[in-house]
């Protein structure tokens, strides 16, 4: 299989009509191995429009999905990015290629080892995963000036927001399915955050995500 013809059909193709166009994500796309990230058995498929399996229920985002991410997040060198959700290290990896220092937090022992064999073999240092449970809430490393949740919540960690820098940024997918919201959250201090809707999207919950309240009658 030619990788390198399917990268860039898998730019020109899904990531620059899905409005990303950031010279700097476009490049990191093209350099970044996204075959490397995919279990062996789906490798001819790392640069397809689908949620490519993982194991044990999980799943790797689409390319574009991946991308538009990273594009809203607008990082800078001096960023500290907690991620919810390892997976396959891909989306890691992107953030950590851009940002000062990574800390990803994965429930499933199996995907964090395997995110931290692939990551350290591409050489990212700036990475630190973690073994736990962070669907609701993360306190344990400080503030971060963007936070990511690669699985969907019916509703938004508030909790979250107490972690970000003054300036900071938070993705999630919120709602349930079919269709649900894929927000991003700009905090400029205590309170006073502006949320953004920027697309429609349909991920798997995370394992424990945060749940509305329902009324019993």
């Amino acid at each position: 299989m030619d990788y390198e013809n399917a990268r860039h059909l898998m730019i020109e193709q899904q990531i620059r009509p899905w409005e990303v166009l950031d010279p700097v994500v476009l490049d990191l796309l093209t350099r970044l191995k996204r075959e490397d990230f995919v279990p062996a058995i789906y490798r001819s498929l790392a640069f397809v429009d689908m949620a490519i399996p993982l194991g044990n229920g999980e799943a790797m985002w689409e390319p574009k999905l991946e991308a538009r991410v990273v594009q809203n997040l607008a990082l800078k060198r001096t960023d500290r990015v907690l991620e919810v959700g390892a997976g396959s290290g891909y989306l890691t990896a992107l953030l950590a290629s851009l940002a000062a220092e990574v800390v990803s937090i994965e429930i499933d022992p199996e995907l964090k080892e395997t995110a931290e064999k692939t990551l350290k073999a591409h050489g990212l240092e700036n990475v630190t995963v973690k073994l736990g449970d962070a669907a609701r809430d993360w306190n344990a490393d400080g503030r971060f000036d963007a936070i990511v949740l690669t699985g969907s919540s019916p509703v938004l960690p508030e909790a979250y927001l107490n972690r970000l820098n003054p300036g900071g940024r938070l993705f999630a997918v919120v709602g349930e399915g079919p269709a649900m919201a894929a927000l991003l959250v700009t905090c400029a201090g205590p309170g006073a955050c502006r949320r953004e809707v920027l697309f429609e999207t349909s991920v798997k919950a995370l394992v424990h995500a945060l749940e509305p309240e329902r009324f019993v009658f």
